[in-house]
């Protein structure tokens, strides 16, 4: 398989095994949930992980890979105030957590460039 038809379904595996840790371990994902979003953490947990599933699956579909590259892309982007919060908070945390979650933050950039070279790579495809 080349890489450019490998390159979806890895990102569909990575957003895949994210969004089952949203409900298998979903206490770590609470705590990043900025507070000035309304409801309950636990709520936006599960939704994140809902979206995580379903873009996934859009990105594993070629019928539907062009479009969930795109919102994967804008997904990418809207969490980066979480990963945010969770750098703040964990900055007091022993060195290998808190290298772990400043180290999230510049990770967001190449993955929403991934996630447009998918949709890019996408188009003109049925």
């Amino acid at each position: 398989m080349p890489r450019s038809e490998r390159s979806p379904l890895l990102l569909a595996g990575l957003l895949a095994t994210a969004g089952v840790a949203h409900f298998a371990v979903p206490r770590q994902f609470d705590a990043t949930v900025p507070r000035s979003l309304p409801g309950t953490p636990r709520t936006w947990t599960y939704a994140s992980g809902v979206a995580e599933l379903a873009l996934a699956a859009g990105l594993a579909s070629p019928r539907t890979r062009k479009a969930a590259a795109l919102a994967t892309a804008a997904f990418f982007v809207g969490v980066f105030p979480a990963n945010v919060k969770m750098a703040a908070d964990w900055r007091h945390r022993p060195t290998p957590q808190k290298a772990a979650a400043f180290g999230r933050l510049p990770l967001q950039i190449p993955l929403v460039l991934w996630a447009r070279g998918v949709a890019k790579n996408a188009e003109g495809r049925a």
